[in-house]
């Protein structure tokens, strides 16, 4: 074997490793982001569901409360909010705000004894209670993958290949400050 066809053999051998690992880290990172992607349609998901179930909720309340009306107008217009937020901070925002209305809802619901007894408020209070922590367990899944994304394009090298293809680091879903602490709801009846 002559020196020049083993150096071709070498150049080719280091070409394909190199369009081999360009191929592997950029589909890598195409897989990363469309999980990032996933994760948010599952947020977003239950933030409809949960959004859904408010307009039942408020109407259940004013039955019984119908001197309430910034109330209803306040948990209303939080919903608005967040069916129109567009991306996670925007969105994050808008569902603790929604949260805030709804722990007022909440409040007034606690002077009216007939209504904590009534069946279709139980039913409503279970379904938002279980879409909170499908809410919950869909951010921690968002998070978690566009922290394993933002680690993506951010390490050596495939810093060098993310930036060269355009792909940018995704918002995490960030709770406010006051939101972070536990919520207690009581529909206690005594």
């Amino acid at each position: 074997m002559s020196g020049g066809l083993v150096a071709l053999i070498v150049v080719v051998a280091v070409v394909l490793i190199v369009v081999f690992f360009l191929w592997s880290t950029y589909n890598g990172l195409v897989r990363a982001r469309m999980n990032v992607k996933e994760a948010w349609a599952g947020i977003d998901v239950q933030l409809k569901r949960r959004s859904s179930l408010i307009p039942n909720l408020v109407e259940t309340v004013k039955g019984y409360a119908t001197h309430e009306r910034e109330v209803f107008e306040n948990v209303t217009q939080a919903r608005a909010g967040l069916m129109s937020a567009q991306g996670p901070a925007a969105a994050a925002q808008a569902d603790n705000i929604l949260t805030q209305a709804l722990g007022r809802l909440f409040a007034v619901a606690e002077a009216y004894p007939d209504l904590k007894a009534n069946q279709n408020f139980l039913e409503l209070q279970r379904e938002l209670t279980d879409t909170e922590d499908k809410v919950a367990y869909a951010r921690q899944f968002y998070n978690s993958n566009v922290g394993n994304y933002n680690e993506k394009i951010l390490v050596f090298p495939n810093v060098l290949i993310a930036g060269t293809f355009g792909f940018t680091s995704e918002e995490f879903y960030e709770a406010e400050e006051a939101a972070r602490g536990d919520v207690t709801v009581s529909f206690s009846t005594t």
